[in-house]
């Protein structure tokens, strides 16, 4: 009798959403994957983690777990302590270490555009939400996908807090010890690839690198994306 298939969570990242992850879904479901889309609330690592975390727990069976950009830092923390997470599959994102915020991983190596990127919307109580400014959510965030299409992310997209982004991952982080998987989007304007590589060698993953992808490299290149997922799953069956 063949293994029961785990099941597929993805996670996506700030200024992002689930829709994009409807290729990836549709094949995935296709091949016989069950698969959720978690809602990630972007308002603070911790927390948002806390949400992920009740979510796995309700999971019968095992688990392979995707994360895209700030998602991948929920997911990281998210597992920890999980039997049935067998494998990290990180899709552009970020591995953070305990103690470091996606911010400052974002700024550790030149070539992200965020800072520059960004719109913000202040909120009672002085917190701000932050959004990436449509006039250059093509170029920056989603550079190698149809400007009709990028322009249609850019108005669908979730803002996240600034706390979020600048609050450090606390507590000891899955990937040392889960199998973890990254993607590598090649010419990444947000999360420049060279923090991409740092992460993923730091982390002991199994890497892919695609060549002139951009942030929304699971958007563009689906098949390589669901590909990388399912031999993360095969591999820790």
């Amino acid at each position: 009798m063949a293994p029961k298939k785990p099941t597929i969570v993805l996670v996506h990242g700030a200024f992002a959403d689930g829709n994009g992850f409807t290729a990836i879904v549709r094949r995935l479901v296709t091949d016989g994957y069950p698969v959720i889309a978690a809602p990630n609330p972007l308002r603070g690592l911790s927390s948002d983690a806390e949400q992920l975390k009740a979510l796995l727990n309700s999971i019968e069976g095992p688990i392979v777990l995707v994360g895209h950009s700030y998602g991948g830092a929920v997911i990281s923390t998210a597992a920890t302590g999980n039997p049935e997470v067998k494998a990290l599959v990180y899709l552009a994102a970020f591995v953070p270490e305990t103690g470091e915020s996606v911010q400052e991983l974002v700024e550790k190596f030149p070539g992200s555009t965020v800072g520059e990127s960004l719109k913000p919307v202040p909120l009672p109580g002085g917190q701000v939400d932050l959004y990436i400014n449509p006039r250059v959510f093509h170029p920056h965030f989603a550079g190698d996908l149809p400007a009709d299409e990028a322009a249609l992310f850019a108005i669908m997209q979730r803002p996240s807090t600034g706390a979020a982004l600048g609050e450090p991952a606390a507590g000891p982080q899955a990937w040392h010890t889960i199998p973890s998987y990254n993607l590598i989007s090649g010419a990444d304007r947000i999360i420049p690839p060279a923090a991409q590589e740092f992460m993923a060698q730091r982390s002991g993953a199994k890497v892919q690198v695609v060549d002139g992808a951009s942030h929304l490299v699971f958007v563009s290149h689906p098949d390589l994306a669901v590909d990388l997922i399912q031999k993360a799953a095969s591999e820790n069956a």
